[in-house]
């Protein structure tokens, strides 16, 4: 595990929305195509901000989310509609957006639909995680319904996911495709979440603290 802390979230955000952008351009010279996969939530949006205005070969970019709860797009819980509005614009618009929702009533009916074209971006190149104060990542919780599959080496690479700490049911990447993600960055702000983030290195189990499952593969980034 790498750690660079920084004096302040603006610096936070441009710091790793460049190491992103350089992974991209390293795995675009590379390969035909590259993937990116990223959380939800608002605490990236300035990340995603930033990313949408660089100069990249973004038609050859796949983007898909860590996890999405099971929401439409016209929910404002949706994790989708807030990548399409922070990253999907102006020179990011170009991008190929992989769905993690489907027309489908329950995570579960819909995830055949889904698989296919996640499997299809394998590996990701780059990866960009959040962190939750109860050491989740992506829609992997402590205590979750599938937990114990998803860590698993012979998870699939999607999973429905619910927990007691999520409000709606959940589809999220499994541990084995976050964990061979080529760069991996986790983005945490504020002295609660490092606080977690201590305490998950103190931990023994990932299903204590999911967040173990990729800490000695990545490159924390931390401001106040």
């Amino acid at each position: 595990m790498n750690r660079i802390n920084y004096p302040d979230r603006e610096m936070l955000m441009m710091a790793v929305a460049n190491a992103i952008t350089g992974d991209l351009r390293q795995a675009l010279s590379m390969f035909d195509r590259a993937s990116l996969s990223i959380p939800g939530g608002t605490t990236p949006g300035p990340v995603f901000d930033i990313l949408s205005s660089v100069d990249l070969d973004w038609d050859r970019v796949d983007v898909v989310l860590n996890d999405e709860r099971w929401v439409p797009e016209s929910s404002p819980r949706s994790n989708m509609a807030l990548v399409r509005e922070r990253l999907i614009q102006g020179q990011a618009a170009k991008a190929n957006l992989i769905p993690l929702y489907a027309d489908f009533e329950t995570p579960e009916e819909g995830l055949p639909s889904l698989i296919n074209d996640v499997e299809n971006a394998l590996p990701i190149n780059v990866l960009l995680l959040g962190m939750g104060a109860d050491m989740h990542t992506a829609s992997l919780f402590p205590g979750a319904d599938q937990l114990e599959l998803a860590l698993s080496d012979k998870a699939p690479a999607l999973l429905a996911m619910r927990a007691p700490g999520a409000a709606e049911p959940r589809i999220t990447l499994s541990a084995p495709v976050l964990k061979g993600a080529d760069a991996v960055h986790i983005l945490v702000a504020g002295a609660e979440k490092d606080e977690a983030l201590a305490l998950a290195e103190r931990t023994a189990s990932a299903f204590d603290a999911p967040i173990k499952t990729v800490l000695d593969l990545a490159t924390i980034h931390w401001a106040p």
